[in-house]
């Protein structure tokens, strides 16, 4: 168990980000670990061909189901939202002394650890690199096409998060976190197998990281990263689903296009993941919220560098009546 520590002002510091890298790295651990594949076998689907000639093992290898990930590979974002690119910017220009204090504690916590560590200890540099360019590879074939879909997902639930904070305190945003998280003022505790320590953040807060494939609570508790937990973001099976049906009345009151994206507003959604759910252009698809949006029927609120959209109380009722079965 590791255990956070909180000052008044380390409450008034949590604070929630976004990691691509991290997204990124643990999509993997689905390509090969049946236990994070079934939630996400539409994607899984989608990469048929698609991954020929990756070098993957070098990624699976420093990236077990269990156990202790290197720090250097799955840095927290020091901003709201990460950016792919800056993460394996980072990533290439890890200090070395980072690189060999990660791998050394690898070693030892892995049945393969020493012969996995070995080629990062002697050539620290050259290894990185050529794992960043595995990664930036699998990055541009697996995940920047799903993008847009996985991001919109995961500021939805910030968003969530952000208003039980802020209308319950932490007890609260913690309550229905994960099974593993624990808030008994003024300690966050989380269950993660074989790793026990007591964090004081000391007035550095708490990053909260959601994940479409974290499988269970991942926390940060070494020096020089920051401390955070990583967690599996609510609602994941639906993640991957197709926007619903069309409700007929609707679309004759306001059009085909505007009743579906009405009804697929079960959650927070940016332009651009609607406009991929409902294959429509960004283009359209803002303009067709623009519309939503006057009719009083959607709300926009900024979250970063997107625009999450929902359902106002009018919105849901129109969409809610119009998916009920009428009577004879």
């Amino acid at each position: 168990m590791v255990r956070f520590v909180f000052s008044v002002e380390d409450l008034a510091l949590t604070h929630f980000a976004i990691s691509p890298m991290w997204e990124l790295v643990r999509s993997a651990l689905a390509l090969r670990d049946p236990s994070h594949a079934a939630l996400h076998l539409p994607w899984l689907r989608s990469l048929s061909g698609r991954l020929h000639g990756l070098e993957l093992e070098r990624v699976a290898a420093l990236n077990p189901p269990r156990g202790y990930t290197p720090d250097f590979l799955v840095p927290l974002p020091s901003g709201p939202l990460g950016d792919i690119d800056d993460d394996l910017a980072a990533l290439r220009a890890t200090p070395i002394a980072h690189i060999r204090a990660d791998m050394a504690l690898f070693a030892t916590q892995h049945t393969r650890g020493h012969e996995i560590a070995a080629p990062y200890l002697a050539s620290p540099r050259r290894e990185v690199r050529r794992l960043a360019d595995v990664l930036e590879a699998y990055w541009d074939r697996a995940i920047e096409p799903a993008w847009p879909r996985i991001r919109a997902f995961l500021e939805a639930d910030i968003a969530y998060r952000a208003q039980r904070l802020t209308t319950g305190g932490p007890a609260a945003l913690f309550a229905d976190l994960n099974p593993n998280v624990t808030w008994r003022q003024p300690h966050l505790d989380v269950q993660v197998p074989a790793h026990d320590a007591t964090v004081d953040l000391d007035g550095r807060g708490l990053l909260l990281v959601p994940s479409a494939f974290a499988a269970r609570p991942v926390v940060s508790d070494r020096a020089p990263w920051l401390p955070g937990v990583i967690y599996p973001a609510r609602g994941i099976a639906t993640l991957w689903e197709h926007a619903p049906a069309t409700p007929g009345g609707l679309a004759r009151l306001i059009g085909r296009s505007r009743a579906t994206m009405l009804a697929d507003l079960t959650a927070p959604r940016s332009t651009a993941e609607l406009a991929q759910r409902l294959s429509l252009s960004p283009a359209t698809a803002s303009h067709h919220l623009s519309a939503l949006r006057q009719a009083g029927l959607v709300t926009g609120r900024r979250d970063g560098r997107s625009v999450l959209y929902a359902r106002t109380p009018l919105g849901d009722a129109l969409a809610t009546q119009a998916t009920k079965p009428s009577r004879p």
